[in-house]
């Protein structure tokens, strides 16, 4: 029976959420400093430039507070918590650069993957194939957990288009793996989910309708990785596919919306990783929803995908057919708003 320090996970949300809120202001003052503005385009909502660095304060939330509870919890593993945290300061450096910048994509594709390594090798891997793994099946470990880290941290970024949207959706996903990570007792990767959601939340104050701040790259990138990251530490455990779908569903909605993106894009010919106003969030805009609206509606949509995660993890195996069903419902639900609602003004 693992001991859980209950003290320690509430010390690092509340630290991690302070931290952030504080730092907010900061990371405002220094995006317009450096010139991290996002100015209106075409497809997008705001009518206003507005700094788009504030994921700094996200940063320096999560991971001050990780290392003051790495100093309290020497059950940590040091190697995979350097590799997880240098990986993670990568991405949260390029995503500074590119909000400054504008990079150009294949060269954040390829940091992305760099930074995926480095965790890779530093002993966080997914033992996971759909089936009982074999000792000839072993080399899959590599490639997919690069591909479910890599694209992660990109979902999390496609989905960052409303004032709050990233942050809130992030922060129920990260509630939802700490409470998959207390079932299976990972006491580091309940931590970790704990100081995600409270960086998460107290971001949010500053970034919800009407917002003072974006987090942009910066901040979206980063909450990916992190989320990718800590569900391999926490919920991946064994070789049970299980642990495959509860957290897939646990961040669900970047999942989803980034897959029925790829599939319009292919349909339509165009380039994967070309923007475009089809996502799921402006499809609720283009409806006739106020952005509070829309954020709020997604927000129950991830709720309830993280609901549906921690049920199907008691095993029973007709709540895992009834909350399967609800999940295929959902999923045509997306694919109608993405596929056939037009404009209305059109």
């Amino acid at each position: 029976m693992v001991e859980h320090n209950w003290l320690l996970y509430t010390a690092a949300f509340a630290c991690a959420f302070a931290i952030t809120l504080v730092a907010t202001p900061f990371a405002k003052w220094l995006s317009i400093k450096w010139g991290a503005i996002d100015y209106p385009k075409d497809r997008g909502v705001h009518k206003k430039a507005m700094p788009r660095m504030g994921g700094i304060a996200i940063v320096l939330g999560f991971v001050l507070t990780v290392l003051m509870v790495y100093h309290y919890d020497k059950s940590m593993n040091g190697r995979q918590l350097a590799g997880f945290l240098t990986g993670a300061l990568l991405i949260a450096g390029l995503g500074m650069l590119d909000d400054i910048k504008n990079l150009p994509a294949k060269l954040k594709f390829c940091v992305q993957i760099l930074a995926a390594l480095i965790v890779i090798f530093s002993g966080v891997r997914i033992q996971v194939v759909l089936w009982p793994v074999t000792a000839a099946l072993q080399k899959f470990s590599v490639p997919i957990t690069l591909v479910w880290i890599v694209g992660l941290t990109n979902a999390v970024n496609l989905i960052d288009g409303l004032d709050g949207l990233a942050a809130g959706v992030s922060s129920i996903a990260a509630l939802s793996l700490m409470v998959l990570c207390i079932m299976t007792g990972s006491t580091t990767a309940v931590a970790l989910t704990a100081a995600l959601a409270g960086a998460c939340l107290g971001f949010l104050p500053r970034n919800f309708n009407p917002a003072e701040i974006f987090m942009g790259d910066t901040g979206s990138t980063f909450l990916g990785f992190v989320l990718a990251v800590t569900s391999i530490l926490g919920v991946f455990k064994g070789y049970a596919l299980l642990a495959l779908i509860v957290s897939v569903l646990c961040v669900g909605l970047p999942v989803f919306d980034t897959i029925f993106a790829m599939l319009r894009r292919m349909a339509k010919h165009q380039p994967i990783m070309q923007a475009d106003r089809g996502h799921l969030h402006h499809r609720l805009i283009d409806r006739g929803f106020s952005q509070r609206q829309a954020v709020l509606i997604l927000y129950a949509i991830s709720l309830f995908l993280g609901l549906s995660a921690i049920f199907i993890s008691f095993k029973d195996s007709r709540t895992i057919v009834v909350v399967l069903l609800m999940v295929i419902v959902l999923s045509f639900i997306i694919y109608y708003f993405n596929a056939h609602i037009k404009n209305r003004n059109q």
